[in-house]
């Protein structure tokens, strides 16, 4: 099992829930079961709008794959470089920001915050 913390400025406060082991669940589907809400639109990768910052909590690292449309998406939008996606593919090292309707919760305990408008980084709202 996993623990996923969201924290945003759009929550009176942080919500921790549980991921259970082996779903492949995206972190946007565990939001909306949980009532979170991270923005969407298409929620097939293409808009960017359901931006979050992912960090993991403790020594448990489980690199996610990027999306072939995560990545476009991203790259686009300015939140995924050419270094970071090079350390994605070669050395399983996530990059911070990935779309919640990309990203399938793993077997790690993770942070995952997100400004609470479409496509901003949570950076630009500290």
């Amino acid at each position: 099992m996993a623990n996923v913390t969201f924290s945003s400025p759009a929550m009176p406060r942080d919500c921790t829930v549980y991921a259970v082991a082996g779903d492949t669940s995206t972190v946007l589907a565990l939001a909306k079961r949980h009532e979170v809400p991270i923005p969407c639109h298409c929620q097939d990768g293409e808009c960017g709008a359901c931006l979050i910052k992912v960090t993991p909590l403790g020594s448990k690292v489980m690199a996610v794959s990027l999306t072939d449309k995560e990545k476009l998406t991203l790259s686009v939008n300015g939140k995924l470089t050419k270094e970071q996606l090079y350390e994605a593919e070669t050395n399983d090292v996530p990059p911070p920001y990935r779309l919640a309707c990309q990203y399938i919760v793993r077997d790690e305990d993770i942070l995952v915050e997100f400004s609470g408008e479409p496509g901003v980084e949570i950076d630009l709202r500290r």
